[in-house]
């Protein structure tokens, strides 16, 4: 891939240059919203975006690729069940990054799931623009999927 990204940590959720919070709610249970966040290859059923993606290094990292072309190697961050998942990017031959971590945050809502996701990011002030500029079709299909990993939980 064209592009190292910088190692960060998990504090990064907290400290990125720009950080893009949705939050939406699920009818499922932290325990099952979260079977289906870490069923890797399981992603392109229920995330729009995603064109393939595949466990790799043993299930502690990922391989993403969107459709569109841009592909994405993780390292897993956090996978503690029923609470949170987290994954950074390493490696991708999107331009203008600098550091990507995502983190999905499970609560309990009722019987379901109230979900919490953050998108951290340095990269360009270019890229900065775009993505605040892009956070409403960003957030729709955050919701979007969430609607779909719903459903194909439910349906088992």
């Amino acid at each position: 891939m064209a592009h190292s990204l910088r190692a960060v940590a998990l504090d990064f959720v907290d400290s990125a240059p720009l950080r893009l919070v949705f939050t939406t709610e699920a009818a499922s249970p932290p325990d099952a919203v979260f079977r289906g966040l870490t069923d890797v290859p399981g992603w392109p059923e229920w995330f729009g975006a995603v064109a393939y993606a595949r466990p790799t290094d043993g299930g502690k990292g990922r391989e993403i690729r969107l459709k569109g072309g841009v592909r994405f190697q993780e390292t897993i961050m956090a996978a503690e069940p029923s609470e949170r998942y987290a994954y950074r990017i390493d490696h991708t031959n999107a331009p203008g990054l600098h550091a990507l971590l995502e983190e999905w945050r499970l609560s309990p809502s009722g019987t379901g799931t109230r979900i919490r996701y953050t998108f951290a990011v340095d990269g360009t002030a270019v890229l900065r623009t775009a993505l605040r500029l892009g956070r409403p079709g960003l957030g729709h299909a955050f919701r979007s999927a969430v609607r779909a990993l719903d459903r194909r939980v439910q349906a088992g």
